[in-house]
């Protein structure tokens, strides 16, 4: 398995993996896919890798900047992360997770949040963070991990991407 960025190529698959990886998941909304596709077209997709293996895109992963108010640089979100049902629980995806938060680290961002599975994700170093909020998002599933010393309060946003269109 090799971890790279998205090529052009890769689009169909990303979309499929990742509609693949949501049809059964009991919080989606299917809306995944669209997600990707729209940060992509927005040109809001700030990191996007791809897992592949005997030359088939396995599993995906996707960095989008949010917004603090207050202002502060630098921050992401994670998400959504995809992996082919037939491939989940081996490690793709914390793989993938991994590569991409030391890519950030590397490229000197700030921080990053996820909305998801506490216990998941605390392997990764995110955790509850009173300070950040995400409104309308229950605060146990709402994480932060910090990439610098910096530190910040406020609400977070994501990219309309998110959001109904």
């Amino acid at each position: 398995m090799i971890i790279r960025p998205e090529r052009s190529d890769d689009h169909e698959a990303i979309r499929d993996v990742t509609a693949a990886a949501f049809a059964e998941h009991p919080y989606s909304d299917q809306t995944e896919p669209l997600i990707v596709e729209r940060l992509r077209a927005a040109g809001a997709l700030a990191l996007s890798l791809v897992a592949e293996d005997a030359g088939e895109v396995i599993a995906h992963v996707a960095f989008s900047p949010v917004t603090l108010t207050p202002s502060a640089a630098g921050w992401y979100g994670l998400g959504p992360v995809s992996v082919r049902p037939d491939r989940q629980g081996r490690g793709v995806g914390s793989a993938l997770i991994r590569q991409g938060l030391d890519m950030l680290r590397k490229s000197g961002a700030s921080g990053c949040v996820v909305v998801g599975e506490p216990e998941f994700y605390k392997k990764f170093g995110f955790r509850h963070e009173r300070t950040l909020v995400f409104p309308g998002c229950a605060p146990q599933y709402f994480l932060v991990l910090a990439l610098s010393e910096t530190a910040v309060s406020g609400k977070v946003a994501y990219h309309p991407a998110f959001g109904p269109m």
